[in-house]
């Protein structure tokens, strides 16, 4: 019981690397046509081509949920549940708290949750592929808590 309660928080705090590395150097890298209209909207739809990548880490978590239902992983479920966890957490701070698509936590104003805004901001504030910055998204510089 307790190693998977242990995988679930290591799978949940990995998935912040994941999302740094996958970030930089796929979403700013060869899968760019994805990620673009994220810093630049290019279309009406409120959906944007990179809500693929959550459809890609949703696969990612179900696969460990399969393996784990056919007893083929043990700690499929703790994996799968902390990938999902990241995912949920991914989606409640990046796109309802920072980019608002739906308009919730509008008023959320500690410093770490201005300090997240500010690094997003200047992750943001380069709308090519090139010369990005903050790439992370619970973790940021701490230049930019420092100044919240």
């Amino acid at each position: 019981m307790w190693i998977h309660i242990l995988v679930f928080f290591l799978t949940f705090f990995m998935m912040e690397f994941m999302a740094w590395f996958t970030h930089k150097y796929v979403m700013h890298g060869f899968l760019w046509y994805l990620h673009a209209d994220h810093h630049k909207k290019d279309h009406d739809s409120w959906f944007e081509r990179n809500d693929a990548f959550f459809i890609f880490y949703a696969v990612v978590s179900m696969t460990f949920f399969f393996l784990w239902q056919n007893n083929i992983l043990a700690i499929g479920l703790a994996i799968g549940l902390g990938i999902f966890a990241y995912g949920f957490t991914y989606f409640m701070v990046h796109d309802i708290f920072i980019h608002q698509r739906f308009k919730l936590f509008r008023n959320a104003n500690s410093k770490y949750a201005r300090a997240l805004r500010r690094a997003h901001k200047m992750h943001h504030k380069h709308i090519g592929k090139e010369h990005g910055e903050c790439f992370g998204m619970l973790l940021f510089p701490w230049k930019h808590y420092k100044n919240a």
